[in-house]
């Protein structure tokens, strides 16, 4: 690389790396991948007595423990059993105790959904009257804070760890096996081994944390880690470090022996089963994540993993291949048109793959043009697909320099004084170095080498030494002077610079990816609006309305929920729900709603709801005196100075 591209190449990857930091940051807290879609007592009832239990519905199947299920008392006490049960379906119980007193109850709970992403929240009811509540929900959510910032990185490793092995082994096995000695090519690899195996171990011990307290000291809790392995996801990151203990065996055979085998036969034999062995390895790694998240649960589960499996090795071997091949065209020898043109063949057969495998799974994960662009999964998606198109079209630039290059007369191999096969072992055995084999070299540089050695086993004088530093020094310069002549390649200096950008939107859609693998898909998420809004219908068709605010000042932005139930002519009861953008409670110190019937100058009506838990106020009997198109405005203050109105219509009545 010349001096003016080092920068330009350096410059380019402190901004993908931003872009990724700032796509990653982005990703935490993790989306809900299972929503609570009901539950008895419903969120803000006021029952006539304590009910013997607490059930909650979700949209999927949810692992539960003892303890993700608590309701505390209005003095913030808690008042449930711990043990929590299975109602049949998607809905879980746990007990109350009895002798319960009138008031305002708070049911918090924190579950992992079925493809392994925790899910909290909170809800309240109230016993003969709503009142004052002593109870502070955090606001952090499941999945996020220092832990889950931490897990998310992680994630992201492991993927780029599995990308790298499993990409850098496969180009070395289809593209170019003479890369096996190559130390450039080797690095990349093991660097990938690292990656996976740090990223897994991480995962491992952060799991219990991630999906539980969220606290940095319950990381290395061994009771939390023993509970993880006894979970879907723990049993998969235990299986992906076993498979990884194959994979090390799989590289030391391919850098070692199958580096130092000579004979064709042989190494042919030792090629066809380094590539069943490292197949089953690859798979089994893709097949960890497969079995563990998305793939594993909804529509088509059994077709959706082996589809999934299929998709990483896709990917790894297209982005794996890619990075080599940019290391290689960087740091190592001067590599074969003919190997260039071979990994062009095998990235377009993956590109395929990928493209066929990843319209499947977005089919199965969205399933609807609304879904699509109505959620935030659905974005994700379409950046993603925007990002592959960049690729793809850089990669058509890139096999057209592989074009060119295969045409191009073959130069004449740079000549190299003797001695330059010194550094052989760090030129990866090709090159400079193979050309110098019985060049002759400068004159005289057959006397530098023999005379000066005679005399250093004689004397064992400084001349021996004198003579090897001179070696290795006209080594270094015909290496430089080899490397810069073919940095001045223009053809291979244009297939530099695309593949460059090809692995530069590699970075980011990787990362892209890893944040759309930890936000809810857009079908779960539909589903579950819809079946939200059939058990609102079923209990009286009581209205729900989001209005959302921003009274200007700092942290002034957030929505309004008003429930009204059951929205009829009459005494109603009113609800209203303020909460932050994420969707938590939002701690104000001042609503006030009032109603306006337009149409009949009727109006405008004020209600000051009571303030019974953090974001929750309540006002019962609100009197609604006639049917019609109400005008419902809600006045939220945020601070002494920060206030505003916001306003929408709903039919009443």
């Amino acid at each position: 690389m010349s001096r003016t591209t080092a920068p330009r190449v350096r410059t380019l990857l402190l901004l993908l790396l931003a872009v990724t930091g700032a796509l990653l940051a982005g990703a935490a807290p993790v989306s809900a991948h299972a929503a609570l879609t009901g539950s008895d007592p419903q969120q803000g009832a006021v029952v006539a007595e304590a009910p013997a239990q607490v059930s909650l519905t979700f949209s999927e199947q949810v692992a539960m423990s003892d303890g993700s299920v608590r309701v505390l008392d209005p003095k913030g006490e808690r008042v449930d059993t711990g043990k929590t049960s299975g109602q049949g379906g998607n809905t879980y119980a746990v007990k109350l105790h009895s002798g319960l007193p009138d008031g305002t109850f708070t049911v918090t709970y924190q579950v992992v959904s079925a493809d392994s992403h925790p899910v909290s929240g909170a809800f309240t009811f109230s016993i003969g009257a709503p009142s004052k509540t002593t109870v502070a929900v955090s606001d952090q959510e499941a999945g996020g804070g220092i832990v889950g910032g931490l897990y998310g990185f992680a994630r992201y490793v492991s993927y780029t760890g599995f990308i790298l092995l499993v990409g850098g082994s496969a180009f070395v096995l289809a593209c170019w096996q003479g890369g096996s000695g190559v130390r450039a090519v080797q690095r990349l690899v093991v660097s990938g081994w690292l990656a996976l195996t740090g990223a897994t171990l991480a995962m491992l011990l952060l799991r219990g944390s991630y999906t539980g307290s969220g606290k940095v000291g319950d990381v290395f809790d061994l009771d939390l880690l023993s509970q993880v392995l006894q979970t879907k996801t723990g049993a998969a990151l235990v299986s992906r470090l076993l498979l990884l203990a194959a994979a090390a065996l799989f590289v030391a055979v391919l850098f070692g022996a199958y580096e130092k085998r000579e004979d064709d036969e042989g190494k042919s034999d030792l090629t066809f089963g380094l590539a069943i062995g490292g197949f089953v390895v690859a798979a089994g790694l893709a097949a960890t994540w497969a079995m563990a998240e998305h793939a594993s649960t909804g529509l088509q589960a059994n077709i959706a993993m082996p589809v999934d499996v299929l998709h990483l090795l896709a990917v790894a071997v297209w982005l794996g291949g890619l990075s080599t091949l940019l290391v290689v065209l960087h740091r190592g020898p001067s590599v074969e048109a003919a190997t260039v043109n071979r990994f062009s063949r095998v990235a377009f057969a993956s590109v395929i793959v990928l493209v066929v495998t990843g319209v499947y799974q977005s089919w199965r994960q969205v399933g609807s043009w609304s879904a699509l662009t109505g959620t935030w999964y659905g974005q994700l998606l379409m950046i993603k697909v925007a990002l592959v198109v960049v690729l793809v079209g850089i990669a058509y630039f890139s096999r057209r320099w592989t074009g060119r290059l295969t045409q191009a007369p073959v130069k004449e191999p740079v000549k190299v004084p003797v001695g330059a096969s010194a550094s052989k072992k760090e030129s990866g055995g090709s090159g400079a170095s193979k050309e110098s084999k019985g060049s002759g070299g400068p004159k005289g540089a057959k006397g530098a080498k023999a005379r000066p050695a005679k005399k250093g086993a004689a004397s064992g004088g400084g001349d021996g030494k004198r003579a090897a530093q001179l070696a290795r020094q006209r080594a270094a310069v015909a290496a430089t002077r080899e490397k810069r002549l073919r940095d001045a390649d223009p053809l291979r200096s244009g297939l530099r610079r695309s593949v460059l950008a090809e692995a530069g939107v590699a970075v980011v859609l990787l990362a892209v990816t890893t944040v759309l693998t930890s936000t809810e898909p857009g079908r779960t998420e539909e589903e579950a609006k819809a079946a939200t809004a059939a058990a609102s219908e079923q209990t009286g068709g009581a209205l729900s309305l989001d209005i959302p605010f921003d009274t200007g000042g700092q942290d002034g932005k957030g929505i309004a929920r008003i429930e009204l139930d059951p929205a009829r002519v009459g005494g109603n009861d009113m609800h209203v729900y303020v909460e932050r953008a994420n969707g938590k409670a939002f701690d104000i110190p001042e609503v006030k709603v009032a109603f306006t019937l337009k149409a009949k100058d009727i109006g405008p009506l004020p209600v000051v709801p009571d303030r019974i838990a953090t974001g929750h106020w309540t006002a019962s009997g609100v009197q609604i005196p006639m049917a019609g198109s109400w005008q419902i405005a809600v006045t939220v203050r945020t601070s002494d100075i920060d206030q505003v109105t916001v306003d929408k219509n709903a039919q009443i009545g």
